[in-house]
């Protein structure tokens, strides 16, 4: 074989190698599915597909939360609330109460004031200055007790007559007074604040 013969067959040996290199390399830069390079870049593909949908689950997920958070905070205020009129009538009911109990006390008190107003007017007749001032004293003490208490009396001679404040149980006569007034008071009747403790007993001059 002549010299160039050779070399031409070393060449077109030489490039089929080349030839087979490239397709080699190209066989190695594109893995067909099933061997361990196509799997992992199915994977991934994969994993980049559930990813959104994991979003979604996530972000329903935390707003079920809120709702449940919103729904426990509406019930604690609505507890709370109930629980502060409940506190606030409470503290109504025992004012009242305590009210009552002062009322009824001042009242039951009353014929003992009656009477040391009677024993110091019978006093102030006697010769007796021992029993006259330990009376006058004890009845003073008496007032006072009574002033704090917010009790004044009804003693309300020559006023127009009031139902509300007075039982009329005398007529007096025309030269007694103006007709529909007060023209006596037998007896003093009492208030506590607004609330009456006993109606005055008086004579009333008719109209």
């Amino acid at each position: 074989m002549s010299r160039q013969k050779r070399k031409r067959s070393m060449n077109t040996e030489k490039q089929e190698a080349e030839n087979r290199t490239g397709e080699a390399v190209e066989t190695e830069k594109v893995a067909p599915e099933g061997t361990p390079a196509g799997e992992a870049e199915a994977e991934q593909t994969a994993a980049e597909e559930t990813q959104p949908s994991e979003t979604e689950s996530l972000q329903k997920k935390v707003e079920a939360a809120e709702a449940k958070a919103a729904e426990y905070l509406g019930l604690a205020q609505r507890v709370q609330a109930d629980f502060e009129n409940f506190r606030r009538r409470n503290e109504s009911v025992r004012a009242e109460a305590y009210a009552d109990g002062r009322r009824e006390v001042a009242g039951l008190m009353l014929p003992v004031l009656d009477n040391l107003e009677r024993a110091a007017a019978a006093a102030e007749q006697g010769t007796d200055e021992a029993i006259r001032s330990g009376v006058a004293l004890v009845l003073k003490q008496m007032n006072e007790i009574y002033a704090k208490m917010d009790v004044v009396p009804i003693d309300r001679a020559g006023e127009k007559f009031d139902p509300n404040l007075e039982n009329a149980i005398l007529q007096g006569t025309a030269d007694e007074g103006e007709p529909g007034t007060v023209c006596q008071v037998l007896q003093k009747g009492y208030m506590m604040g607004a609330k009456v403790l006993r109606h005055a007993m008086v004579k009333v001059v008719p109209e």
